[in-house]
């Protein structure tokens, strides 16, 4: 044996030993470390790593829904839990603490310091890693709890848990609540989706983020850093076409009538008509207290019997098969018709209209008159007629991006339960079913010029205010639903609705603005003994140059109140287009060339004299004789071609002058 060798087994020895050494001291460290996070207070805990460590998901800040003016009708805001991990801070940094602790705790909570004080040593003592702090304070009060002493220090050293919470808010109260709708998941998983909260969640959403946490006492678990494993980002934002001012209008005046009535629920929706951009929907419904709340989407979701306000369509269906003409001469006789010996039509006046034209039968909506209009010509060719519906478009639903559309229901002669009644039925508005926006979205495109428009809630979506991401074209769901002729022959029998004595809207008729449109009054319940009535009111204003429809729809009035469409639903529409005109500022576009005629005419507005305004544009003249206090009413469009008063004459208070435009 050489010396290298002897001198090589100590070496060995030594280094074998060592290693062990090493070894041995490594498990009794991970032992340690063991037993410190997952067997303190005696709380054992399984080893597997889904019960020791995890990646919770952290839900993202949905996306914000404004209104078309900019305000936020719903937005997401964090609301925090804070708990304390009383093992954490070290014995030196709480006792040198635990006085300003407790005294910042006091100024917060209302609870004496010594009372506070006592509970953090308890906790302490008790070691109790998940002490409760405060629960749902917002952030700004979460900021305030992190710079108390112990408290400001890092996760890793003073022990404060946050838990962050997203929270959906509408900022503008219960406006429009339906729509806006929201998204909830139940414990199993299964999403309910409501409105525009609904129908554009992937937009809204947002991705998600991580934050590693571990589990500790009590099956608790507790954030490991201050931050995120994957930071979560906020969803896409909303613009809808709501106007805010728009809605508070619809919603008062339809809240309101229904106190007024008693009655069961109701809506109102507001159309811009060239658009179709809906600038108010209001849906109210009775609770057992008597109070009004938005229970249900009735305008979107709720499909019945129009009534009288689908004379419209069978009138254009006459009118377009040249059966009928306006000035046709329908018998209406003592008011009531007869079918198969027992099922009667009655019209509303007691003894009948007689003998009147197929005009005027629309105009005082006399159910005989309408029902004579369409069984005597299409009895022997239903199909004809409802075709003529069908072509307009009436029997498809609007396909709405909102869930929950109603189905609208046109009977079909083909059907195997069509029988002789359902012909004169839909002629005045039975057997059939539509939804209030899908009524409402018909009567539009009469005031579009019949062009029918798809009712549009948003104008876009963007993300963080950048350039959008998808804008809300127009769609035209109908090009053209008659002819012209047709058309204006409509539009002067829903103008006499209002503006003629005769007129079943006449008690809504106003100096000030010109409205057109159609009364309803619908019975259900009429099989039961106990008929109830849907009143209703559909149109729009201004007559001559529309800018707005309105529906109006109120479900069981009490009937010893009221229950007609023009007591109960047309005074809604009115005071909803009086109020549009009178309170929401509009916008006057003046030529260059009409300054230099204000300029020249600026004397005679001193001496309040009433200025010569032949030859200008519709919206400067109106403009300079309603700052002289005139109240202005147009007819016809483009420049003024005559005054009703003469320029020069004195001006007198609350003064109406009409100018005749070409």
């Amino acid at each position: 044996m050489n010396n290298n060798s002897v001198t090589n087994v100590p070496i060995m020895s030594r280094f074998y030993l060592l290693v062990v050494s090493l070894s041995l001291f490594a498990f009794l460290l991970i032992g340690k470390l063991i037993y410190i996070q997952f067997y303190q207070n005696n709380d054992a805990v399984s080893l597997s790593p889904d019960s020791i460590i995890k990646n919770v998901v952290l839900e993202p800040s949905r996306g914000n829904i404004y209104a078309s003016d900019g305000n936020i009708l719903a937005t997401s805001i964090s609301r925090y839990e804070l708990h304390w991990d009383a093992l954490v801070p070290s014995q030196l940094s709480f006792d040198s603490n635990k006085k300003a602790l407790s005294d910042s705790l006091a100024l917060v909570t209302g609870v004496s310091p010594e009372k506070i004080m006592n509970q953090l040593i308890k906790a302490r003592k008790q070691k109790n890693r998940y002490w409760s702090v405060a629960k749902n304070i917002s952030y700004s009060e979460y900021m305030r709890y992190k710079s108390f002493p112990i408290f400001n220090k890092s996760t890793y050293r003073g022990g404060l848990i946050v838990e962050q919470q997203i929270v959906r808010e509408h900022p503008l109260g219960k406006i429009a609540e339906r729509t806006i709708g929201y998204e909830l998941k139940d414990k199993d998983g299964t999403f309910f989706r409501v409105g525009l909260e609904g129908a554009f969640s992937q937009y809204l959403r947002g991705n998600s983020g991580l934050r590693l946490k571990q589990r500790i006492a009590n099956g608790q678990w507790k954030p490991i850093s201050d931050s995120n494993e994957k930071e979560p980002t906020e969803g896409y934002d909303l613009h809808t076409t709501i106007d805010v001012n728009i809605q508070d209008i619809a919603h008062n005046a339809l809240l309101t009538q229904l106190e007024k009535f008693d009655a069961e629920h109701g809506t109102v929706v507001v159309m811009e008509v060239k658009t179709g951009a809906i600038k108010a929907i209001a849906n109210l419904g009775r609770t057992e207290e008597g109070k009004y709340f938005e229970k249900l989407n009735y305008a979107v979701g709720e499909a019945h019997e129009p009534g009288s306000t689908f004379k419209l369509m069978g009138m254009i269906a006459a009118l377009e098969d040249k059966v009928i003409d306006v000035d046709t001469e329908v018998e209406t006789g003592n008011g009531e018709m007869l079918f198969y010996g027992k099922y009667k039509v009655k019209d509303s006046k007691r003894g009948g209209y007689g003998t009147i034209t197929a005009a005027r039968a629309f105009e005082v909506s006399s159910n005989v008159g309408l029902v004579k209009i369409v069984y005597d010509n299409y009895k022997n060719n239903p199909k004809q007629f409802v075709d003529r519906l069908y072509n307009m478009g009436l029997n498809k639903p609007l396909g709405l991006s909102i869930k929950g559309e109603g189905l609208p229901k046109l009977p079909y002669p083909s059907d195997p339960d069509w029988d002789g009644l359902d012909l004169p039925w839909m002629a005045y508005g039975y057997g059939v079913s539509l939804t209030p926006l899908q009524t409402l979205t018909f009567y539009n495109g009469i005031a579009n010029g019949g062009e029918m428009v798809k009712p549009k809630f948003l104008e876009e979506i963007s993300n963080f205010g950048n350039v959008p991401t998808k804008v809300f074209s127009k769609q035209i769901l109908n090009p053209s639903i008659c002819s012209e002729q047709t058309l204006a022959k409509v539009q002067s029998m829903m103008f006499n609705v209002v503006d003629k004595k005769w007129g079943t809207g006449y008690s809504i008729k106003d100096p000030l603005l010109t409205m057109a449109g159609k009364t309803g009054t619908c019975q259900v319940d009429y099989t039961t003994g106990n008929v109830q009535y849907i009143a209703s009111f559909v149109g729009y204003f201004p007559a001559e140059q529309p800018k707005y429809s309105c529906i109006v729809v109120i479900h069981r009035p009490d009937k010893t109140k009221g229950y007609y469409g023009a007591t109960v639903a047309a005074p809604v529409f009115k005071s909803v287009a009086k109020k549009i005109f009178n309170d929401i500022p509009y916008q006057v576009n003046i030529k260059r060339s009409d300054l230099n005629v204000l300029t020249q005419r600026s004397q005679e507005i001193i001496f309040k004299t009433v200025p010569d305004v032949a030859g200008m544009s519709s919206e400067a003249a109106r403009f300079t004789l309603e700052q002289m206090g005139l109240t202005v009413v147009l007819k016809g469009e483009g420049t003024v071609k005559t005054q009703s008063i003469k320029p020069g004459e004195k001006i007198k208070v609350s003064q109406q002058i009409i100018l005749d435009l070409s």
